[in-house]
């Protein structure tokens, strides 16, 4: 995973930066524990929500952040509270529920935390002997089922899911915790991601890992399409489509996510490496489950792209500079070429970052510091050839598509990327962007125009933006004081253009307690139609979905 001897001398756009900024407020209570609302209790409604919208708008996130005296240490660790926003009729009712996840049992009956999460190693019991306290650090812990980061779907039942091999299956009116779900008695794999794909037929794909005597491998998954019941999780027909051994079986790449087009799916391997042996010892020497984590900034950034049907690699090996990626935007094939829209930044190491202490920093200097030294994650385009002859010239772009500025060169151990910005300057001045979505229903794995983020001239997200990839022109819906989270788009009933519909977004603020809002604004032009004030506090969150059937 080196890089190449000989690579092309253009690399492509200068990294930028957003300006740097001063006098960030203080957003300590977006990352404070909160009670759950069980039963749904009414909003306020400021303008017009549009009566067609119907359905409910599910929410997941960490909610709760200390068990009696011990405190997560990390944003990513605390447990997991789902929030669902019910639409009908131009009015919302609202309801959240802690997941009951054993993690959360098992912490609130100790009233401490007695299970490690990503940043924070669980300490051994004080009313344990010396002898047991010892020995306790040598067991490896097990994986938590705290599944915080997202709403899924299989086989059309709701899960909720994080980045281990344990989900939850969760009523999505009710939002009851139902029965754990072990993806490893399905399928041979230690995890799987929290950001799955779906296709027309209503398959779902996604990808997990597996480390063994015969080394670590990332696999790309396919579980079938089929119909929810109310009886029993079902993950059965679940397959391996694709084995693709790590190129440090050592020091594997860390995944959030990964891209799908119509026909294929690429797996990235970056930079980002999980040290394995280090892994097996943190418990010992007293480290949390990040502190295996390292950025290594000189080594390339691999794409492996495989049949979306049949599971086999493509044979050329496209690389690039190093690069940091969480979240696809969209992919779709041109003539021949794979697009492959991404956020990306150029630090793999801001992961670590989100700690609770960074975050609860009081406003001044050193908080203005802090952030300053983040990367700024950017909207790129990778472009693939898909058919790379082996005569090909080296040192010669193969791209050949009128709209972008992105290229590919045959290097002497294979095809070397560069990518486009997809974006102007204007968007440095709010922060870079990520939560990146898509009119997913129709314009997935297509070609498309328009994109959603969140704006991030905060720690957190404090804009909305609409990219209109024609012209890279931006919308923005932006309020000091206000932290709006990941954007989600639904379509209209009677759309005629990508942009017909709304696009909602949990809206928070540190001012005020009591204070949040459901967002929803107009897709096309990117103005508020209304909100639904709602009368509990609710924390920042990380990603959701519409379900117009509850």
């Amino acid at each position: 995973m080196s890089k190449p001897a000989q690579e092309p001398a253009s690399k492509g756009p200068a990294n930028k930066k957003r300006p740097p900024a001063s006098g960030l407020e203080f957003i300590g209570p977006l990352v404070s524990s909160v009670e759950e609302t069980p039963d749904p209790i009414s909003t306020v409604i400021k303008g017009q929500i549009p009566s067609w919208v119907t359905g409910s708008f599910l929410r997941n996130g960490p909610g709760k952040f200390e068990f009696g005296e011990s405190k997560f240490t990390h944003w990513f660790d605390g447990m997991a509270l789902m929030h669902r926003f019910h639409i009908k009729d131009g009015q919302v009712t609202y309801s959240s529920r802690f997941l009951h996840s054993d993690s959360y049992v098992q912490n609130a009956e100790n009233n401490r935390i007695v299970v490690s999460e990503f940043g924070t190693l669980a300490t051994p019991d004080p009313c344990k002997n010396i002898f047991a306290r010892f020995f306790s650090r040598f067991q490896i812990p097990k994986a938590t089922d705290n599944a915080g980061v997202s709403f899924v779907k299989y086989k059309g039942d709701f899960y909720v899911s994080t980045e281990t091999n344990f989900m939850r299956r969760i009523d999505p009116v009710s939002l009851e915790t139902k029965e754990k779900v072990d993806w490893s008695k399905y399928i041979a794999i230690n995890a799987a991601t929290a950001h799955p794909h779906y296709d027309s037929e209503g398959a779902t794909y996604n990808l997990g890992n597996s480390y063994g005597r015969k080394g670590f491998f990332y696999h790309i998954l396919r579980v079938p399409p089929g119909e929810g019941t109310n009886d029993v999780a079902d993950l059965s027909g679940a397959e391996i489509l694709c084995s693709i051994p790590a190129s440090n079986p050592r020091k594997p790449s860390y995944y959030h996510s990964f891209v799908m087009s119509e026909n294929y799916i690429v797996f990235i391997e970056q930079p980002i490496q999980l040290d394995l042996l280090k892994f097996m010892l943190y418990r010992v020497a007293g480290k949390s489950f990040n502190k295996v984590m390292s950025w290594n900034p000189d080594l390339e950034t691999i794409f492996y792209v495989a049949d979306r049907r049949t599971g086999q690699l493509i044979k050329t090996k496209y690389y690039s500079s190093a690069m940091f990626t969480l979240h696809q935007i969209n992919a779709y094939e041109d003539n021949g070429y794979l697009i492959m829209d991404m956020c990306c930044g150029d630090d793999g190491s801001v992961i670590g970052d989100f700690t609770m202490e960074n975050l609860r920093q009081a406003p001044g200097e050193e908080l203005d510091k802090f952030f300053n030294t983040l990367c700024t994650n950017l909207p790129r385009r990778y472009v693939l050839p898909l058919d790379v002859m082996e005569e090909e010239l080296s040192d010669h772009n193969l791209i050949n598509l009128p709209y972008t500025t992105a290229s590919a060169v045959k290097t002497t151990t294979g095809v070397f990327l560069t990518h486009e910005d997809l974006f102007n300057d204007d968007l440095l001045q709010y922060g870079g962007l990520e939560f990146p979505q898509i009119n997913y229903t129709f314009y997935n794995a297509r070609p498309y125009r328009y994109f959603y983020a969140c704006g991030f001239g905060h720690l957190f997200g404090d804009s909305l933006l609409k990219m209109d990839l024609e012209g890279k022109k931006l919308k923005v819906w932006r309020h000091v004081g206000l932290f709006p989270s990941e954007p989600v788009f639904v379509p209209a009933p009677d759309a005629k253009d990508e942009d017909d519909g709304v696009v909602m977004s949990v809206v928070i603020t540190p001012r005020e307690k009591k204070s949040s809002f459901l967002l929803v604004l107009d897709a096309k032009t990117f103005t508020e139609l209304g909100r639904a004030e709602v009368p509990v506090d609710i924390p920042y969150g990380t990603h959701g979905l519409f379900n117009e059937m509850s």
